[in-house]
Order: structure tokens, then C-alpha cells, then sequence
């Protein structure tokens, strides 16, 4: 293996960024990326941190990341939602996206959390595949409902 899987660090923090960046890109949403790297910092290494972070890295640059933090099911208990795995376009393919992804579960499994849930755009049918061979179930049946901040002030204002 040519990288290494470690937590990731305020160091890596405009690595991450420009990951999240070239992700929204990927998804064909560049525009919607409204966090910046003091954010980052700030939500991801403060005293009571808002998300975790496992970072691939491979000649001292971040090439990857999976970002994560708990959540709470009523039906499950204790969960995690993997909120971005990625890995550079350039460096795909050499293992680190599957690397990730196994650091988030075995972190899953060994603090007791009971499910690991995530968002994947239907499109994107590598990573269906690639998610369906490991074990997890696609709930193609479910939809993501959200609620903007602009819509949420709204909604406050007129209720």
C-alpha cells in the first residue's frame, strides 16, 4: 500500500476542503459548498467536535478522506452518518476510497455503534456497486429531505 489511513488533523483542514470542493464538483454542485476552512477547523477540532475525520495520505498529501460523526436512531441506537468519502480523482483506484471506508466501519464497530448510514446519488452506480459488495443494503425507497438554511428562516419567520 502506497498511503497511510490516519485520523486526520487541524493540519489537513484546507486539504479537506479542497476535497469536499472537488467532490461538489463531481456532483455537479460546486456552487453548494458554503463552509470554509474556519469552519472546518472550528466544527472538526474544538473541544466537543462535531465530526471525525480519517484522512489518506500518500507522500505527505492528503489524497482522501471519509468524514463522519454519531448520530441517534430510535429504531437502532447509536449510529454514524458517513457524510463525504472521497479520494482525488488522480489517485483513484490504488485502494485508498476502500481504506477509508473500512477505517470508518472498524471505528463503528469497535466503539459499539449499531449502524452506519450514508447518502449516495443514484447515478453514481460505482459506488452502489462497490457499497452493495461490502454488505451494505441501497434503500433506493427512501428519499433525503432537506431544508435550507434560507427556507428554515423562512419557514421560522412565517410560523
Amino acid at each position: 500500500m502506497s498511503f497511510i489511513i490516519r485520523k486526520g488533523e487541524e493540519k489537513d483542514v484546507q486539504s479537506v476542503f479542497d476535497l469536499i470542493t472537488e467532490l461538489a464538483v463531481f456532483e455537479k454542485e460546486p456552487e453548494a459548498v458554503e463552509i470554509t476552512v474556519e469552519d472546518l477547523l472550528k466544527d472538526g477540532f474544538s473541544e466537543t467536535p462535531r465530526f471525525n475525520l480519517f484522512v489518506a495520505e500518500q507522500d505527505a498529501k492528503i489524497i482522501g478522506i471519509a468524514l463522519f460523526y454519531e448520530r441517534y436512531s430510535t429504531w437502532k441506537g447509536k449510529t454514524i452518518h458517513l457524510e463525504d468519502l472521497i479520494v482525488t480523482k488522480s489517485k483513484q483506484k490504488i485502494g485508498a476510497g476502500k481504506a477509508l471506508y473500512s477505517a470508518v466501519l472498524k471505528y463503528a464497530h469497535d466503539n459499539g455503534f449499531n449502524r452506519v448510514a450514508w447518502e449516495v446519488i443514484d447515478w453514481n452506480t460505482n459506488a452502489i456497486d462497490f457499497y452493495k459488495s461490502t454488505g451494505a443494503t441501497y434503500l433506493k425507497d427512501w428519499s433525503v429531505v432537506q431544508m435550507n438554511k434560507e427556507n428554515l428562516t423562512t419557514y421560522i419567520q412565517n410560523n
